[in-house]
């Protein structure tokens, strides 16, 4: 892989804002199910039933407003906005109670997993907007990669914090209940606290290039040619 493509900073920006995200949200979409089923006993069915609402909003934010938005208020903004709405979901979640009721504990943590339609179809965008024609294969599938090893850490490093939390809240003579719950409380918490990051690295490396729209005139310029009036 030509090492030159990171030297744009939207690409190398973008690819570990995708990191961060995807390896904070693998959190919500492994354990928030792992959580309904351990934890509330929800079945296999139900617990799909139960997360349809966070597939359906991101769906129609990502395919249908996402775009709008990016065009009318800058990509970069856009993510940003989806960050904030990610965090508000993993700080909901680190406080999840152990007999949660669904319409009023977890219904808005879906509803708010629309930031997650607006993040991703903003962050590709500015990550292709750093690379040349030349580069844009290997962006993309730099973009790509990426995120398949930000699910991978996610789920691994989250998914270990959780299991390590729930056996010592165990031994202290927790319930299997309230163990699996501060487990999945703290891979949540710590979700947030990688978004932070994400946030910080947005705002300071993404931004879109500007398009040239006119031409500036140079010294090897000719000027235009002025009327004579007589």
């Amino acid at each position: 892989m030509p090492l030159r493509i990171f030297r744009s900073r939207s690409v190398s920006g973008a690819n570990l804002v995708q990191v961060l995200v995807v390896a904070a949200l693998f959190s919500f979409q492994v354990l928030v199910a792992l959580y309904l089923q351990k934890v509330l006993g929800y079945g296999a069915a139900e617990t799909g039933l139960a997360m349809l609402p966070a597939a359906v909003v991101i769906g129609a934010v990502s395919l249908g407003l996402s775009a709008r938005l990016n065009a009318r208020f800058g990509e970069r903004n856009v993510l940003l906005a989806g960050i904030v709405l990610l965090v508000g979901v993993l700080a909901l979640l680190a406080r999840v109670p152990v007999r949660a009721g669904y319409a009023v504990d977890l219904l808005p943590v879906m509803l708010l997993a629309a930031g997650f339609g607006l993040a991703l179809p903003a962050l590709t965008s500015l990550d292709m907007s750093g690379a040349s024609e030349e580069d844009a294969g290997l962006a993309s599938g730099l973009f790509n990669t990426t995120q398949q090893i930000g699910m991978a850490l996610g789920v691994a490093v989250l998914s270990t914090l959780a299991a390590s939390r729930t056996e010592s809240l165990a031994a202290d003579g927790r319930t299997a209940a309230e163990a699996l719950t501060g487990g999945y409380r703290l891979a949540f918490a710590v979700g947030a606290g990688l978004l932070a990051p994400a946030f910080v690295v947005a705002l300071a490396m993404l931004r879109r290039p500007e398009r040239q729209t006119a031409q500036e005139p140079t010294d090897d310029t000719p000027a235009p040619a002025r009327a004579v009036t007589v």
